[in-house]
């Protein structure tokens, strides 16, 4: 690994947590979850890859409905919270998103899902021609990330058209952490993914649910007007060879 990934020691602080509220924080359970599984097509048979999967809320969903799953995260501290919860249920292995999926062979699973990881990795060509090579013929892609729009008011960015490295200080997860992350512009959210050879099925910019209201009432109002986070599912077509 060439670089330490720009996210991992802000991950390694809270991993703890995180994996303890993430089933009960507004953002998480009652904001991203319910968009995120409205996207999911039936999983009962698939082959899924969970990558950057921390502690593993999503590899647990996905086994529970019946999917053969593989998840990754490159934090150590997230994957022994996600060992915890998930025991036999998945393959559970070290890997970065920055650097190719070198475990998984081509064309080797139905589905990938990546949940609110993408903004720590800068390259996403990359990233996306790695989940289009694992994946199989129609394969699908589900992911969330931080809404453009949301990012670039958040972070106060003069050239909304740039992809930049940014930071923010998290404050709900305990002590306060410093999340480094980069923020990018739609047209770098769509681009890679066309280029990847996929198409988009559906977008979802979420509403938050009344479960978020009785948490956080201030900021349930203020999502209620303005995005968040985007939620996509994606579909491979590969070349035809004729």
């Amino acid at each position: 690994m060439a670089d330490e990934p720009i996210a991992l020691g802000a991950y390694e602080e809270l991993a703890d947590a995180y994996a303890e509220r993430v089933d009960v924080k507004g953002h998480n359970a009652y904001y991203e979850r319910p968009a995120m599984l409205e996207l999911m097509p039936d999983v009962a048979g698939l082959d899924a890859l969970d990558a950057a999967c921390g502690p593993g809320r999503y590899s647990e969903w996905l086994a529970n409905q019946g999917a053969r799953v593989t998840a990754f995260d490159v934090s150590q501290r997230m994957l022994e919270n996600a060992r915890r919860r998930l025991g036999a249920k998945a393959t559970l292995l070290q890997a970065d998103l920055n650097q190719p999926l070198a475990f998984q062979a081509d064309a080797s699973v139905d589905l990938v899902v990546c949940a609110l990881a993408l903004d720590y990795v800068r390259d996403w060509r990359s990233v996306f021609a790695e989940f289009a090579r694992v994946l199989r013929p129609a394969g699908l892609f589900v992911f969330s990330i931080e809404h453009p729009l949301s990012e670039y008011s958040l972070h106060q960015a003069r050239d909304y058209f740039r992809t930049e490295r940014v930071s923010y200080t998290w404050r709900g997860f305990g002590d306060p952490v410093v999340m480094q992350s980069y923020r990018r512009p739609l047209m770098e959210v769509l681009n890679p993914l066309s280029e990847a050879g996929f198409w988009v099925q559906r977008i979802v910019e979420p509403l938050p649910t009344e479960e978020f209201k009785d948490q956080d009432a201030e900021e349930y109002a203020r999502l209620t007007e303005r995005p968040g986070f985007l939620c996509a599912r994606a579909q491979l077509r590969r070349p035809d060879p004729t």
